[in-house]
């Protein structure tokens, strides 16, 4: 039988943010508010969460240079 390695990694807030920044994420969602089956509100979400270098690669079609050390 095959033993499974379990590898465990701790994530920082900061490397957490520096992927999700690097890469983007996109989270989206409904909330309805009903009362006895009546909608009375609907509420349609979407966020996109990028960086600026990244969303300007998006808008232009030009990938984004990567950083260097220097640069702040």
């Amino acid at each position: 039988m095959p033993e499974h390695l379990v590898v465990e990694r701790e994530v920082t807030l900061l490397d957490l943010l520096d992927r999700i920044l690097d890469k983007g994420v996109i989270i989206s969602g409904d909330i309805t508010i009903s009362v006895a089956n009546v909608d009375l509100i609907y509420l349609g979400l979407r966020l996109l969460l990028t960086s600026v270098d990244n969303l300007e690669a998006i808008r232009t079609g030009i990938p984004a240079l990567p950083a260097t050390p220097g640069q702040a």
